[in-house]
């Protein structure tokens, strides 16, 4: 994450569970943390306080990724396909303005591209897309217990039904951008297979 050639991308769309196991699974992000950000209320939020609806935040995740492996383009088209962009305030059964899609873009650079992704996306769903496209604001980082939720609880409720199908479209969608554990690489060697 140290890497001057990383850069930074930061969205919202619903919870902020949901986005950040799908962004650990893709080849090139090297680090994602969930947060909040978005807030009109002074101090650093909780997670009670921002699923109250009260503060204004959006539950976020910020990415970080290396842009020789990855572009924020093929990022952001990941990003409006794994959840529905043309829902306001709200995932399913995640309601609330805390769980708006939204783009929080760095740069000039980032907002165009943003801009484009959006309008090129728009014509394969059938309502308007929702996504808020907003200068970055500060980020808030989430507690501990909200960092690498999937990862650290991939049997609980919430994560068996609503997460783990959504990884599973993720995989067969974008095959090619996902991390393939170790197992499965495979090297030929004098022409034959062997799985590593």
């Amino acid at each position: 994450m140290s890497d001057k050639n990383s850069e930074m991308m930061t969205v919202g769309g619903g919870c902020f569970w949901c986005i950040e196991a799908v962004f650990n699974e893709i080849n090139g992000v090297e680090n994602v943390v969930s947060g909040y950000m978005g807030g009109t209320v002074p101090g650093t939020p909780t997670y009670r306080e921002v699923c109250s609806g009260l503060t204004g935040h959006a539950e976020v995740v910020q990415v970080s990724f290396d842009p020789s492996m990855i572009s924020y383009e093929d990022l952001l088209v990941i990003f409006m396909t794994s959840h529905d962009p043309t829902t306001l305030n709200g995932q399913a059964a995640d309601v609330g303005t805390q769980y708006r899609s939204v783009i929080y873009f760095h740069d000039k650079h980032q907002k165009e591209v943003a801009q484009v992704v959006a309008r090129e996306m728009a014509p394969y769903y059938e309502k308007s897309i929702a996504t808020e496209i907003s200068p970055v604001e500060t980020f808030h980082r989430a507690e501990e217990v909200h960092q690498k939720y999937y990862a650290n609880n991939p049997t609980a409720v919430y994560c068996s039904a609503v997460i783990t199908p959504k990884l599973a479209r993720l995989r067969k969608m974008h095959t090619d951008k996902i991390v393939q554990p170790q197992s499965a690489r495979i090297s030929s060697f004098g022409g034959q297979i062997k799985t590593l």
